[in-house]
């Protein structure tokens, strides 16, 4: 009986080591640099560019603080609205949306180097280009958290919408812009109602695309997750077949719980180092009964305390380096309670990112008071 205990005893201990061996204490000292990203172009629904003010009427820069986060706020970008901005093989706005992420880039890039966490504050998905691609550049290699109902994989070629936020990652991924040695068959735009094959070939690059000159992939497939996903486009399952891209779809979320497809997120991502993470969590992620007010709603979503976990758990890494909160808009929400629920929601999530804890938090350097 000793010996039964005395193994049982061990089991629970290992168990408890697996669960905490990706925590490591976070910065005592947690520095949030905060860019707000007032953009639409990506998709045609007006309403998202007015999320980054929303966000921060709702009292998330104070409750960063009261959490014990130094806060810098950098304001607003301003963005180059292109005239005459013709679809580029199919796809819309390309040269707004292009110069629109060089300059996130940018500030990205500047946030980094100043020793804050970058926190961007969008508008739609298609900034993803621009604030991944930022953090690159001030950091070196990333992992990619993307928690979305969507993959945004489609290449300028597949893309039934011709809308660049269901475009990101094509445009990030070295695997899509790198020489490959043999054709690839997949099913582009135009015949994806008839199933008719066509070949072509992913490299030596994307189709070039104006005002993305300065663009360069900077993520291998290796370094990306994907959790949520439930509206996944034929072109999109391929690539991500493809390039074995590791995702948790909404049925592996069910099948395993958050705890489990966290614990995994971060063996896959960590098997080879253990680099510095990007977060860009799309509010449509979350089912739309808790985030009605966004512009592409999928039913099936994650549960408000499952997404917040994700957050969390980032948190204790350490590691958490940059993240993106984006789709919210506020003009999507039929009644103010859809806003309201949308818009605290997506405050709790990016709280979540700097340490807030359900059970509570204290600043580091409170004391009751005297008697």
């Amino acid at each position: 009986m000793k010996s039964a205990r005395t193994l049982q005893q061990l089991s629970l201990t290992v168990k408890r080591s697996l669960h905490h061996h990706h925590h490591r204490p976070p910065p005592l000292h947690r520095s949030v640099g905060i860019i707000g990203a007032p953009f639409s172009k990506g998709q045609s629904k007006d309403g998202v560019e007015c999320a980054p003010n929303k966000l921060r009427a709702a009292g998330l820069l104070d409750r960063l603080q009261q959490q014990g986060c130094a806060v810098k706020d950098y304001g607003n970008l301003t963005f180059e609205n292109v005239a005459l901005d013709e679809p580029v093989n199919g796809s819309k706005s390309v040269r707004t949306v292009g110069s629109a992420n060089q300059r996130l880039s940018e500030a990205v890039k500047a946030v980094k180097r100043d020793g804050h966490t970058a926190m961007i504050l969008g508008g739609d998905h298609s900034l993803a280009i621009g604030s991944i691609h930022g953090h690159t550049a001030a950091v070196g290699p990333v992992s990619v958290v993307w928690v979305d109902a969507h993959a945004d994989i489609n290449t300028p070629l597949t893309s039934n919408t011709g809308n660049v936020h269901g475009q990101p990652m094509s445009y990030l991924l070295y695997e899509l812009q790198s020489k490959v040695r043999a054709p690839l068959t997949i099913y582009p735009k135009s015949h994806l109602q008839h199933r008719m094959p066509q070949m072509f070939f992913f490299s030596p690059q994307l189709p070039p695309l104006p005002n993305f000159s300065w663009m360069k992939p900077c993520v291998s497939s290796r370094d990306l997750v994907y959790i949520g996903l439930r509206d996944v486009d034929p072109a999109e399952h391929y690539i991500m077949k493809l390039l074995a891209v590791k995702a948790f779809c909404m049925t592996q979320v069910d099948q395993l719980g958050m705890a489990r497809v966290m614990e995994e997120t971060c063996d896959y991502l960590w098997d080879r180092a253990k680099k510095p993470i990007h977060l860009s969590y799309d509010i449509d992620a979350i089912d739309p009964s808790i985030t009605p007010a966004t512009g592409t709603p999928a039913v099936g979503g994650l549960t408000y305390r499952e997404g917040v976990y994700i957050t969390e758990y980032l948190y204790q890494t350490g590691l958490l380096s940059a993240v993106d909160m984006v789709e919210v808009n506020p003009l999507r929400g039929r009644t103010e309670d859809d806003v309201r629920s949308t818009v605290s929601t997506a405050v709790d999530l990016l709280l979540g990112c700097f340490g807030r804890r359900r059970e509570g938090n204290h600043p580091p350097d409170y004391s009751l008071p005297e008697p």
